[in-house]
């Protein structure tokens, strides 16, 4: 399977980027996949319990053990605006070990055909994706593993060493 070029908006922080300012970034998938290793993952939405306090944090936690068994990028997906997954960089502590991405209208959870409806839920979170983790090389999938609904059973981290 190969990963759908979507463009996201990615505010980095870098030191060369002003923090007052709203300079975000816009990549492609392509551009994170393309020659390298990558790790693809996503969660239902940022600040929600289980994505804030365990699934992102064990990516960050583990980046250095993945970077060493020859990953390039890290990379992190939800359907929520540029603008809420900047305030939640920033309040996990975030700095280069994770990318944040925006998946603002959803495009790539749609492409993929990984939307989780949550419409029904009394949180108002309307449709967003289901939990997963990828592992491409080149653009390739190599390894996916997808969640039932909001379960977070097969995409942390430490799935992700085991399958490297």
């Amino acid at each position: 399977m190969e990963i759908f070029m979507v463009d996201f908006l990615v505010k980095y922080k870098k030191s060369s980027l002003n923090p007052a300012t709203n300079d975000f970034k816009t990549v492609t998938v392509s551009s994170l996949t393309a020659g390298k290793k990558t790790i693809l993952f996503a969660v239902p939405g940022a600040f929600t319990p289980t994505c804030s306090q365990k699934h992102v944090p064990g990516f960050v936690s583990k980046a250095a053990e993945l970077r060493s068994k020859g990953v390039d990028v890290i990379a992190c997906v939800s359907v929520n605006d540029a603008f809420v997954m900047e305030a939640w960089r920033k309040d996990l502590g975030i700095n280069d070990e994770v990318m944040l991405l925006s998946d603002g209208n959803g495009e790539f959870t749609g492409k993929l055909g990984v939307e989780l409806d949550l419409r029904d839920k009394p949180v108002g979170l309307g449709v967003r994706s289901r939990r997963y983790a990828i592992l491409a090389e080149d653009g390739v999938v190599k390894v996916l593993n997808l969640e039932e609904g909001g379960a977070f059973t097969n995409s942390s981290a430490e799935d992700m060493l085991k399958a490297l």
